[in-house]
């Protein structure tokens, strides 16, 4: 049953931080809050931590991994190109629940990208998950901490029900998640596709950033 990291006299949120990147970098998957759902993170740069994340949620290889960074510098390695429309992303949105898909550097793994070529990166403005980032110096997962077709999980008790059998660590921050994902944007063309609805609408999307969206029919 996996370990649950719990803020209390004795753990501070710095403690655990270190103790959770220390999980990550062993090679180790834990489940961590972010301002959406629970993620399920492992160093994706780690291609056998990766598959572990397939086998903990039953996923098929098909379905591409997205990931998190702790800073937008961290970008460069992971992707091939940065398009207007996605530097327009990034200068409005992040850090916050935006996921960007980017065309992925030769380096980035394949089970990441499911052979699309393609990459789905946020920077994310929930502090545990950034700092956990920043603490590590690597990206890392960011699919959703639950069974694959099973409801994402918004607290650290409802991925201990799915999942906790077949993960490492759970971060107990005593806070709820969000009820809504992150939102999804292909923009690895200048006119962004939207992927999947989420917290940040596409109307304001287009509101804020004077991009058109185009909506995946």
């Amino acid at each position: 049953m996996a370990l649950v990291l719990r803020l209390a006299p004795d753990l501070s949120f710095d403690t655990i931080v270190a103790r959770a990147a220390a999980i990550i970098d062993a090679g180790s998957a834990i489940a961590y809050p972010t301002e959406t759902f629970y993620g399920l993170g492992v160093d994706a740069s780690n291609e056998a931590a990766i598959r572990k994340i397939f086998d903990i949620k039953g996923r098929d290889f098909k379905n591409p991994v997205s990931v998190i960074i702790g800073d937008v510098d961290h970008l460069p390695p992971l992707v091939h190109t940065v398009t207007n429309a996605a530097q327009n992303l990034i200068n409005t949105f992040w850090p916050g629940p935006l996921t960007i898909v980017f065309e992925a550097a030769s380096s980035v793994s394949t089970l990441l990208t499911a052979q699309t070529g393609k990459i789905g990166v946020r920077l994310s403005s929930h502090e545990f998950a950034r700092r956990l980032t920043l603490q590590t110096g690597k990206p890392i997962t960011a699919t959703s901490a639950n069974l694959s077709g099973a409801p994402e999980c918004a607290d650290a008790q409802a991925v201990m029900d799915q999942i906790g059998s077949s993960i490492d660590a759970v971060i107990d921050l005593g806070v709820k998640g969000g009820k809504t994902g992150s939102t999804i944007i292909d923009a690895t063309a200048e006119t962004p596709v939207l992927l999947r609805s989420g917290i940040i609408t596409y109307e304001e999307i287009e509101a804020k950033t004077g991009l058109k969206i185009q909506r995946r029919p």
